[in-house]
């Protein structure tokens, strides 16, 4: 492995198993930047009439910053190389999941006319979970 992607020990959660803890702060890190992608998103949609394709755009990099401040300090921990390279890598996957998020995300609301954007965000995050996943812990965090 090269040391450049070794991570500092991550703030203890209640869960031994090195696996299981990842899943489980990669569950408390979603559940926190769906909330907060939801929010962002009906704020914007709802309070300021921004249309919900614009909206989504701000919404999903507010999360992903949350996202990220989560993950690097309870779900792996911070990378050695810095939070600089770290960022840009966690960045990287987060634009690839989610263009997989906004494409089904879109194509719901297309697809179905007059969808509630809420029920498309929960299609498309559910889709795009598993790249996230797969890349935090495979490019970003790998230990």
């Amino acid at each position: 492995m090269d040391p450049s992607h070794e991570t500092e020990t991550a703030t203890p959660l209640p869960v031994k198993h090195p696996l299981l803890r990842r899943l489980t702060g990669f569950v408390i890190a979603g559940g926190t930047g769906f909330t907060v992608d939801a929010l962002v998103l009906t704020l914007l949609n709802s309070g300021f009439s921004i249309d919900p394709f614009r909206a989504r755009i701000v919404a999903i990099a507010v999360a992903a910053f949350v996202t990220w401040q989560i993950n690097r300090n309870f779900s792996w921990g911070r990378a050695k190389d810095g939070a600089a390279r770290e960022g840009s890598r966690y960045f990287a996957v987060v634009i690839a999941s989610a263009l997989v998020n906004y494409g089904v995300y879109s194509a719901a609301l297309l697809i179905v006319p007059g969808l509630w954007p809420f029920i498309a965000l929960v299609i498309g995050t559910a889709v795009a979970m598993s790249v996230s996943f797969f890349g935090f812990d495979r490019f970003v965090f790998r230990q």
